[in-house]
């Protein structure tokens, strides 16, 4: 027997392939495996009929944890033959049904930590530590399908021990588009304020002592840059609220572990599961009556903005942080202007308050905050849907039967395109009313047209006619 298989949602880059081969190759089936340029994979098996049609069952049963399926079409016929074994095909470029999505980015996974600490493995303390389950994806995508050369890891051809894992169906990293090591990987360096690279053993051990002395750091992370600084020494985060403009809005900080939040915050057993969760967004969480950081961080609140370290890069960090419990991770812009991710820009943008940078070579295609979330009556309640969630679609009612876009207001804005019951929303997007803020959104809205596959039927904006994001929409209109 011959089954033909499409499978929609979110199947690229969660794995998806490297498990679709082994199932196959296990009950002994022929044929092959693809991405497609519709966020899709595609499929073609043949066998004995029960192994075929147990392998049809097992794709939505046994799919990788971060795989989300909303559509699997199967066509059963006679075999015609010409397979000799099982592969990966080469990705083609094709578009069918829209409705697929490439995945938010993930925190570094628990088998990645264990190599990460482990000093006998060869990615020991790596920085961009990854496999199929974990690390960044939408924020380096730069078109469909997803495969190595369509992302921002194309300038980084794997080494000779880097492509053996990538090409053995037995390892966590077979088909791993972010695969790397201190090989072969993207390098980091420390700068002065001026970007001129310093001359150090260690980067992120310097960069953290440098944290804990009181200096401000802009860092340059997965989705973009934060700026950063110690947690118990007041004077900088004064500083650093003079330069940003911000009186009185509090300051995210992150906490080197789950037991170092617990010595000023408390943690319900709801806001321990999203502060451990692989999307590791912000939580907002009451203060302890034990509460020993700088009263500037969150002035005159009850609460204060918790993230652990959702990449090894972080963890590093707090190495050379040794007594710092959490350190201030804020987003690094300008007042009123998107999140920096570009190694220049930040020098330009932030250097006039910025002590040193820690910067890496690996671009970011789609810059992304970091998500927050508070808990309310048990239940976890959005205040920021970003890093770790976006593009993820959320289920709406399926009364909308044309393709529509929103592009929000002027302040907190995120665009949205809504079709066949989904809505896919963009990352945080911030405020549109200067330039930078205009042009973050447009590249947003085009990029978000482009992974989703569709064109737009309805567009929607804000009834004041001078909002930039209103007149935005009427110029694509």
């Amino acid at each position: 027997m011959r089954a033909e298989v499409r499978v929609l949602g979110i199947v690229q880059g969660v794995g998806f392939r490297p498990f679709i081969y082994r199932l196959a190759t296990e009950l002994k089936l022929k044929g092959y495996v693809r991405n497609r340029g519709d966020a899709g994979v595609e499929i073609v098996v043949e066998g004995d009929e029960d192994s075929v049609r147990s392998f049809i069952r097992r794709i939505e049963a046994d799919k990788p944890p971060a795989a989300q399926i909303s559509r699997l079409d199967a066509k059963l016929m006679e075999d015609k033959g010409g397979f000799e074994e099982f592969k990966i095909l080469k990705s083609t470029e094709e578009r069918g049904d829209a409705g697929s999505i490439i995945p938010p980015d993930m925190s570094v996974c628990e088998n990645c930590l264990k190599e990460f600490f482990n000093p006998s493995n060869r990615r020991y303390r790596y920085y961009f530590i990854t496999c199929t389950d974990c690390g960044p994806r939408y924020t380096i995508i730069e078109r469909l399908p997803y495969d190595r050369p369509n992302t921002t890891m194309r300038g980084f051809p794997l080494c000779p021990q880097c492509l053996k894992e990538y090409t053995s169906p037995e390892d966590r990293r077979f088909h791993a588009q972010t695969v790397a090591c201190p090989t072969c990987g993207p390098k980091a360096f420390l700068a002065d304020r001026n970007g001129v690279e310093i001359s150090c053993g260690d980067p992120f051990l310097e960069a953290g002592k440098l944290l804990a002395e009181g200096f401000i750091l802009a860092i340059k992370g997965i989705g973009g840059f934060h700026i950063a600084t110690s947690t118990v020494n007041p004077e900088p985060v004064r500083k650093l609220r003079k330069a940003k403009y911000r009186e009185q809005k509090p300051f995210a900080i992150m906490a080197r572990s789950l037991e170092a939040a617990r010595t000023f915050a408390q943690v319900s057993s709801l806001e321990e599961k999203l502060l451990t969760s692989p999307e590791r967004p912000i939580v907002l969480l009451k203060k302890s009556g034990e509460y020993y950081l700088a009263e500037e961080i969150s002035p005159g609140l009850h609460n204060i903005g918790v993230m652990l370290p959702y990449t090894g890069l972080h963890y590093l960090l707090f190495e050379g942080a040794r007594d710092e419990p959490a350190l201030v991770m804020t987003s690094g812009n300008l007042p009123a202007e998107p999140i920096i991710s570009d190694n220049k820009e930040a020098v330009e943008k932030l250097s006039g308050f910025v002590d040193y940078f820690l910067f890496h070579e690996r671009r970011i295609a789609q810059p992304c905050d970091d998500s927050v979330v508070k808990s309310v009556d048990g239940k976890p309640v959005f205040i920021r849907r970003s890093r770790g969630y976006a593009p993820a679609p959320i289920k709406i009612s399926d009364r909308l039967k044309r393709v529509a876009v929103a592009y929000g207001a002027e302040e907190n804005v995120t665009a949205c395109i809504a079709f066949n019951g989904k809505a896919f929303l963009s990352q945080y997007v911030g405020e549109v009313e200067k330039v930078e803020g205009v042009a973050y959104l447009e590249r947003t809205v085009r990029r978000l047209l482009a992974l989703t596959g569709v064109k737009p039927e309805v567009l929607a904006c804000d009834l004041h006619p001078r909002f930039n994001s209103t007149l935005l929409a009427r110029k694509h209109a």
